[in-house]
């Protein structure tokens, strides 16, 4: 139906202007000069405060993030400040105030209206120490058509007639008497129009408010203002209307003797929340005649009469039709279904559906509403604003349902979860859950609002004893086959003859699903660069294979049709076969081994993960894609392919179906060229690639085979070198892998970063023609000369090369691609001396140099810590301090109040003196070398201080409590 607001704005103007001439009450002439209003603005102008808030956790209406609004002192003595619902927050908030000599300080909720668009504020007086300033008076009876006001916004000075901007929400709407008689609500942002509240229902809160703080002694407690609903809403309407709606003549003169004079309508039935008090009795239509045998034209008269009818019976008198009718319903308490707790696990925050809502929504109370998808539910495709109804099979009614079936889970389980969407709310949709099995958060938490304090209490949702809180890692030492309780599974250890099973040929495996498979894409309703980078990170998958010796036909386990013994067969997930012969000779090879796996984040799954390269890490083609889109190629693996050789790139879809895809290769040693992210990131270096004449897209991955199936090239680079290793062990600390506790592998390289120069080009540089034979000798195919394009920081090549050298021999040998460099470091491995320098001649500026540069021993563990916040400011959250402050990522943390952070141990020592409510002085240096300093607002209660550190022992991230409100400094 058309909004009748919108109507209104599609009528000509003569026509609203003369229903305003008659349907207005008359009012007095305005006789107030400019210096009535000069003064009426020095009384105001000195209550009015900008309000800094932030939204900790998204919740009910509200989204999590920082913003500025207005508010208003109303009463001085008590210290209470008037703004606006959105403003005080439903959900947990941090607010200060700052009033117009600057002077700031801390704020607390008291009050926010379960329906209507205002709140309170409450501070402590006595902290105003260097301003004078009287409180607003409220006047909602001075309120009339043709008054004149002014909206006294945030920036402490005054706005033009009735237009308002960004920030003055909460703003007082005044008279020249300095009087409030009304509220600044909100405004439309493509006229300069605006909305103001009423302040008879502030009014009647703001007493209860008074009167329970008066019986207090000491400090605030809080008061229950009576709010009364028959969850229903209703329209005024004109006669005309009621009149077309079926009205009768007779009811209509009734109601019209009743009202006054200038009364024009009466109130409609706009909608029924399902399972509220009225639902099945009342329909949208209904018109309203009596309320306990009163006629009621009017919100205010209503709304009283069910505030003072709380856990009573009213009596109301409808006609629908034209047809009259009585009932009688149970005013419900208000407050009893707006939430004041929530769940909050693995970054989701979840709640049961407030009124407003569901109102929205036409939802019932109560349900499990997800405010929040975090880190879990968003993995598996839940939006926010879904209704849960079923978990691990299990059906979900409230929110203590989502919370018993969750204790019963384990870490790592995948169960199913269907939810509905307002978006679609005849559809139910289903999708996988895996439960968190990492210690990235904290455990789920129950988070309570107390009103006597204004903050949120959080305890832990589940018992010491439930399976997620209990379940964990465990390590049966038993030599290098040590077996490994995951999750309460015994998974056994991998056959001591691995080696030579992994040697010989393509390890089989069983196609298995680690993706969920829904039919609606993941919602999207941000765009703001932490919710793309949450995305990137957290939908991560890639199709994979384990291969160790490729220059044979790969050895697979052949899946037979118990019909045709002799007929190897394709299967897909569900164990269906199709003929073999609907498939090309690489796909039947291959399809076997070929397995799909996900990546969440900075773990080792289930699966055997041998070893993440220090420079041509193992990663998945979503990855990937990112700075390659429009780029055909994979990773090379010898025998290297030649220039027209036909191709077949064989992977799983998304749904575990096998495909192939005929191609020719156009370039076998194309250079891989990856300029350097916005944010830092893990970027593939040194590596040549295939490029191929045909354009798979960004979505279709796996290995490259020739025509019988023997492994080309897979999406996804490891070191032949590292997977020897492994299998043979070393003397590197030992890591869990599938189960086995092995030895990880240590990489000799040499941290340069290379790219190819053609040798057409080396010679304008001045190369020698005895050096350009040379390596053309040494390599006729690709011609080229390898550049220094940069050292990593702090390598032992930093000093010793320089941008632009040509690197013309390694050990008196040419050099001419990224391979010769990896078995030179490989070399020095196998060497039984203990050399650990390559000796470089290289092409400096016109003249040869020989020099001795030192080599980098690394492993693929990466980073063991990762601190929240660290020195290098990776990410925010949104509702941080961060966030609030303007801390954002691409930001080095040199100085925390003076004292200098070179390193995490010293960035944990200066946080673990800074207490909960002081101002921190923060110095950082961008990414491109711009200083700044910022301060911001230690929030140790919401936003306590913790990292995350890897644990060798059980291959996971542990987080650990540096300081937070309830322990302070961890031990």
């Amino acid at each position: 139906m058309e909004d009748s607001s919108e109507r209104l704005e599609s009528e000509p103007s003569e026509m609203k202007d003369e229903l305003s001439m008659e349907i207005d009450p008359p009012f007095n002439e305005n006789h107030a000069t400019a210096e009535d209003w000069r003064k009426a603005l020095h009384k105001v102008v000195p209550a009015v405060v900008v309000l800094r808030t932030t939204a900790c956790r998204a919740f009910d209406t509200e989204s999590a993030g920082a913003s500025y609004a207005t508010g208003f002192v109303v009463d001085k003595r008590r210290g209470i400040i008037l703004t606006n619902r959105h403003v005080v927050k439903p959900g947990p908030v941090v607010a200060e105030a700052m009033f117009v000599n600057r002077e700031e300080i801390p704020v607390y909720p008291i009050y926010r209206d379960p329906v209507h668009d205002f709140g309170f504020f409450r501070y402590d007086p006595a902290a105003i120490q260097f301003l004078s300033y009287e409180e607003i008076p409220l006047a909602p009876e001075a309120a009339c058509v043709g008054l004149e006001i002014r909206v006294v916004g945030n920036d402490s000075g005054e706005k033009a007639a009735s237009g308002t901007k960004g920030g003055s929400s909460g703003s007082p709407v005044i008279d020249w008497q300095g009087r409030a008689i009304a509220l600044n609500a909100g405004s439309k942002t493509s006229s300069a129009s605006a909305f103001f509240f009423p302040l008879e229902r502030v009014v009647r809160a703001l007493n209860f408010l008074q009167k329970g703080r008066d019986s207090c002694q000491g400090k605030w407690e809080a008061v229950t203002i009576p709010r009364g609903t028959l969850q229903a809403t209703f329209l005024h309407k004109g006669f005309d209307e009621t009149r077309r709606l079926g009205l009768q003549s007779e009811t209509e003169q009734l109601v019209r003797h009743a009202s006054p004079l200038s009364e024009t309508g009466m109130l409609v039935v706009d909608s029924v929340v399902p399972g509220g008090p009225a639902y099945k009795h009342m329909e949208p239509g209904d018109v309203l005649v009596r309320m306990n045998g009163e006629v009621i034209t009017q919100f205010l008269r209503m709304e009283t009469s069910l505030d003072d009818s709380v856990g009573q019976n009213v009596e109301l008198e409808f006609e629908r039709g034209g047809r009259p009718f009585t009932v009688q319903l149970m005013v419900q308490d208000l407050h009893s279904i707006t939430p004041n707790y929530f769940l909050e696990v693995s970054g989701a925050v979840i709640h049961p559906l407030s009124y407003q809502q569901a109102r929205n929504f036409r939802f019932h109370c109560g349900l499990v509403y997800v405010s929040e998808p975090g880190y879990m539910l968003f993995r598996a495709g839940v939006p926010r604003h879904a209704i849960i109804k079923k978990f691990a099979g299990e059906d979900i009614s409230h929110l203590e349902d989502f919370v018993n079936v969750l204790s019963k889970l384990s870490r790592g389980a995948r169960v199913p979860l269907e939810y509905i969407s307002y978006l679609d709310r005849h559809r139910k949709k289903s999708v996988l859950v895996t439960v968190d099995r990492h210690e990235w958060y904290a455990p789920p938490q129950i988070y309570t609002r107390d009103d006597n304090s204004g903050i949120w209490i959080g305890k832990q949702a589940l018992l010491p004893n439930s399976q997620l809180i209990s379940s964990g890692i465990k390590v049966i030492e038993q030599g290098l086959t040590s077996n490994i309780v995951l999750e309460n599974r015994l998974v056994e250890p991998l056959h001591q003859d691995i080696g030579e099973e992994l040697v010989n040929g393509v390890a089989s495996m069983d196609t298995s699903s680690s993706d969920h498979v829904t039919d609606e894409p993941h919602v999207q309703e941000e765009s703001d660069n932490g919710t793309k980078k949450r995305r990137v990170e957290e939908d991560l998958s890639a199709d994979g294979i384990v291969i160790a010796d490729l220059n044979g036909l790969p050895q697979f386990e052949q899946l037979e049709d118990p019909r045709s013994p002799g007929d190897t067969v394709v299967r897909d997930e569900h164990g269906t076969s199709a003929d073999s012969g609907n498939a090309s000779v690489a796909e039947r090879v291959i399809e076997p081994t070929l397995v799909m796996f996900e990546s969440s984040g900075p773990t080792f799954t289930d699966m055997c993960l041998l070893s993440l390269h220090p420079l041509f890490s193992t990663y998945g083609p979503s990855e990937s894609d990112l700075a390659l889109t429009n780029l055909n190629f994979h990773y090379v693996i010898e025998p290297a392919l030649h220039r027209g050789e036909t191709v077949y790139l064989v992977g799983l879809s998304r749904s575990l179906q096998a495909t192939s895809r005929k191609s020719v290769v156009t370039n076998p040693f194309a250079a891989l060229n990856i300029s350097s992210a916005d944010s830092p990131r893990y970027r593939a270096t040194n590596m040549e690639v295939i490029e191929l004449d045909t354009d798979f897209g960004s979505s279709f991955s796996g290995v490259l085979t020739d025509e019988h199936g023997r492994v080309k090239a897979i999406w996804g680079s490891f070191s032949t070198q590292v997977l020897k290793k492994i299998i043979s062990g070393t003397e590197a600390p030992s890591l869990l892998i599938n189960g086995i506790k092995r030895p990880m592998p240590l990489v000799r390289i040499l941290e340069v970063e290379l790219y190819p120069t053609l040798l057409s080009k080396a010679r304008s540089f001045g190369l020698s023609n005895n050096w350009i034979q040379a390596l053309a000798k040494k390599d006729p195919v690709r011609r080229q000369v390898l550049r220094v394009k940069g050292c990593l920081a702090g390598s032992k090549a930093e000093n010793l090369l320089e941008q632009g050298d040509m690197v013309l021999a390694i050990n008196k040998k040419p050099v001419t691609c990224f391979h010769d460099f990896e078995d030179a470091c490989h070399a020095l491995d196998l060497s039984d001396g203990m050399e650990e320098k390559l000796g470089l001649t290289i092409f400096r500026q016109g003249r040869e140099i020989e020099l001795l540069v030192g080599t980098d021993i690394r492993d693929g563990n990466g980073t063991t810590r990762d601190p929240h916040p660290a020195v290098r400011a990776l990410g925010w959250s949104h509702g941080s301090p961060v966030h609030r402050y303007g801390l954002y990522a691409l930001q080095w943390i040199v100085e925390v109040n003076g004292k200098p952070t070179p390193d995490l141990d010293a960035f944990v020592n200066v946080t673990k003196e800074i207490n909960d409510g002081e101002f921190v002085r923060v110095k950082t240096v961008h990414l491109n070398g711009k200083p700044r300093v910022l301060t911001l607002k230690q929030d140790l209660h919401y936003w306590p201080t913790w990292e995350l550190r890897f644990d060798p022992e059980t291959a996971m991230w542990q987080r650990k409590t540096i300081k937070s409100l309830g322990t302070g400094n961890s031990p």
